[in-house]
């Protein structure tokens, strides 16, 4: 790979794989202190000698990788917020009792069915100055104040740390929130909200206020709710009221890409403000004039688009393209790409663990790396097959050079991604170029109403296009178990495979079929790891009881007649044979006994009726079952009881109370989740 030859590609490299080992190993501050003045010496010795000496050049290359690393670990380090004293998560007290808490509303997030959430930062907890930043949440019928970004408020509570899944192979929301820097969520009621007066005005107060202004704009001019909402995703990059069927439907078509603003946004962004300033000369002077305009341009929209990782990654690359051509110098795309994945990470590391920054820059590499190889394959001769042939190359290129990835977070594949862009992509230039004129005259409040519906219709037939590939579900692949390990092996083949058709010879082939070998042991390991696994799981499934039995790929599920069947389509149960790449073979209902491993388990419900003279290893306490649980333990003499779900909470106190009184461990998978025996 040419691109690898680039000093700059393995400086960023050793930078990426500095941020990784900070963030998975932890290492001490003091430790990376000295290691950052011993790489920094080396460094320093090395450059002086390899200017003396040629034959020390290749030390001071060394020494250079490994001070990207170096530098990789302590920017790590000094952007997360958990190793700042100042931070609250080493204030313990306020997770065990309420306190005043002064806190700074950054952003309006998506709300729950329950309630309305906001990213906001802490400023003070008590008379105690302290940073950080929180989910607010606030119940939905409590609080009829439209809290705006930069509102202040002061809020009398206590913050509940973020929680591991509650279900095997759940989504961790808790570790995605910690990626992000979010230790803590906040539960607030209107009772215990004090509004200040004052609006703490900031570049997101503004971005805000320009967004709404927009929004206000068009919505006095009866803009269709609906197609509202997907114009303000597809131009300003802000998902948070679009409907759960539509955000479906472009996953199921394969267009989800399109409704987070990114570097095709970007790109009709940069032709549009390019062709507004095309009356300004060419002269040295204009130039100038014409880079400010168009950078000032970029830097705003991704301020109204809300920074997120993938418009920060696609303004900053653009940037350099137009500083490039400001330059007249012909722009190395790979170096444009490295220079932006460097200074994003540089000021905001976090980013590396975003799905979305991940599959963005992925997807643009292999455009730029995979897509003239399959471009070569066929030669059109006119311009309407030509415009054809390139969308789809530039499509299959994003879509081969992102699968494993999307596997492996989503467990799906849309087979009809190339007809979807197919069609969607020319209409997309349409939307963008007029979306963009309609929301710069909106924020001045002169939108002429023929480019509005023009708008509107052009979003409500991009829907109608994106529904009907969508209703055809035949086409989409789901639930496809993909393994870390997989994942990794399913890459080196992939690289593998590409440089060996980009330029043939025999180390290359040996290269492919020694990723093959690596990707067959990697799944003979993992089966055979599978294979070997015995365990019986008590789900944390509200209302209901699901207890699940598996024995290497297959699994045996005990539960109620609605449990069993939706069995296949319960979400529980559908993450737990994803993560573990097994099949649902038995459905079974309820028993009182289940026997696993020498365990003798017995399922208390509802009847509280029980036999006597047995002494079960673990008692399963389900619906709520009214009984003397002393009187219980006094004759089965149990080693463990487990409360599900199914019960009510006060109930589960009581229970608590009795297991402690005599003794004996207690989970309840509210609490703590489901519970595993191996």
């Amino acid at each position: 790979m040419k691109v690898l030859q680039f000093p700059l590609a393995r400086i960023t490299i050793g930078f990426i794989l500095g941020l990784l080992f900070a963030f998975y190993v932890h290492p001490s501050i003091s430790a990376v202190f000295i290691a950052l003045i011993t790489s920094v010496s080396i460094f320093v010795l090395f450059y002086f000698l390899s200017k003396k000496r040629t034959k020390l050049s290749l030390y001071f290359g060394v020494g250079t990788y490994f001070l990207s690393f170096i530098i990789g670990i302590s920017t790590q380090i000094a952007h997360t917020d958990y190793f700042q004293k100042s931070n609250y998560i080493h204030n313990t007290t306020i997770f065990e009792q309420p306190h005043f808490i002064s806190l700074t509303i950054r952003e309006k997030m998506k709300s729950s069915p329950f309630s309305d959430r906001y990213l906001a930062i802490v400023n003070h907890i008590g008379q105690k100055e302290q940073t950080g930043r929180i989910i607010l949440n606030i119940q939905n019928d409590s609080l009829h104040h439209n809290l705006q970004v930069g509102n202040s408020l002061l809020i009398k509570g206590t913050l509940t740390r973020n929680k591991p899944p509650n279900n095997p192979n759940q989504f961790d929301f808790g570790k995605y929130l910690e990626n992000k820097q979010i230790y803590a969520q906040l539960y607030a009621d209107v009772a215990d909200i004090k509004i200040g007066s004052k609006i703490e005005k900031n570049i997101w107060y503004y971005s805000s206020k320009l967004r709404t202004r927009i929004i206000r704009n068009l919505e006095k001019n009866n803009f269709n709710k609906t197609e509202l909402n997907v114009a303000i995703a597809l131009i300003m990059g802000q998902q948070q009221d679009i409907s759960p069927d539509i955000i479906r439907d472009y996953q199921y078509a394969g267009a989800v890409h399109i409704l987070s603003v990114s570097g095709l946004h970007i790109g009709f962004i940069l032709l549009f403000v390019t062709f507004i300033l095309k009356p300004i000369p060419n002269t040295k002077r204009g130039s100038f004039i014409k880079l400010i305009a168009i950078l000032i341009s970029l830097s705003m929209f991704g301020i109204i688009a809300g920074l997120a990782p993938s418009v920060v990654r696609s303004v900053t690359m653009f940037s350099f393209v137009a500083i490039g051509n400001h330059l007249r110098r012909s722009v190395n795309i790979y170096h444009t790409l490295l220079v932006s994945v460097l200074l994003i990470l540089l000021f905001e590391p976090s980013f590396l663990f975003d799905v979305g920054f991940q599959l963005s820059y992925i997807a643009l590499f292999f455009i730029i790396w995979l897509q003239p190889l399959l471009s070569s394959i066929w030669k059109p001769k006119y311009k309407v097959s030509k415009y054809i042939w390139d969308i789809l190359t530039v499509s299959f290129a994003a879509q081969i050079g992102t699968l494993p990835l999307s596997i492996y977070y989503f467990h799906q594949f849309p087979g009809l991604f190339f007809i979807t862009n197919l069609l969607i992509i020319p209409l997309l230039s349409i939307i963008m170029l007029l979306g963009v004129l309609v929301m710069l005259l909106a924020a001045f409040n002169m939108i002429p109403v023929f480019l509005s519906q023009l708008l509107e219709w052009s979003i409500y037939y991009l829907n109608k296009i994106i529904n009907a590939i969508a209703s055809l579900e035949q086409f989409i692949i789901q639930d496809i178990p993909l393994h870390f390990y997989l994942l990794i092996s399913s890459y080196l083949l992939l690289f593998t495979i590409i440089i060996w058709f980009k330029k043939p010879s025999f180390n290359k082939l040996a290269l492919v079929l020694i990723s093959i070998l690596i990707l067959q042991f990697s799944y003979f390991k993992i089966q055979w790891k599978i294979q070997t696994e015995q365990e019986l799981v008590v789900f944390n499934s509200k209302k209901s009881t699901l207890i699940a039995e598996r024995k290497g790929e297959n699994i045996l599920i005990y539960g109620n007649d609605s449990i069993l069947k939706t069995a296949q389509k319960n979400s529980l149960l559908k993450s737990y044979r994803i993560g573990n790449l097994s099949t649902l073979e038995q459905k079974k209902r309820l028993q009182n006994f289940i026997f696993f491993n020498g365990k003798k388990i017995f399922v208390l419900d509802s009847s509280g009726i029980y036999p006597k003279n047995i002494q079960p290893d673990i008692i399963v306490l389900t619906q709520s079952a009214k009984i003397n649980l002393d009187r219980l333990f006094q004759e089965m003499k149990p080693k463990l009881v487990i409360a599900d779900a199914s019960n009510f909470k006060n109930i589960q106190k009581l229970w608590k109370a009795s297991c402690e009184k005599q003794k004996i461990p207690f989970h309840a998978t509210g609490e703590k989740g489901f519970y595993k025996l191996n």
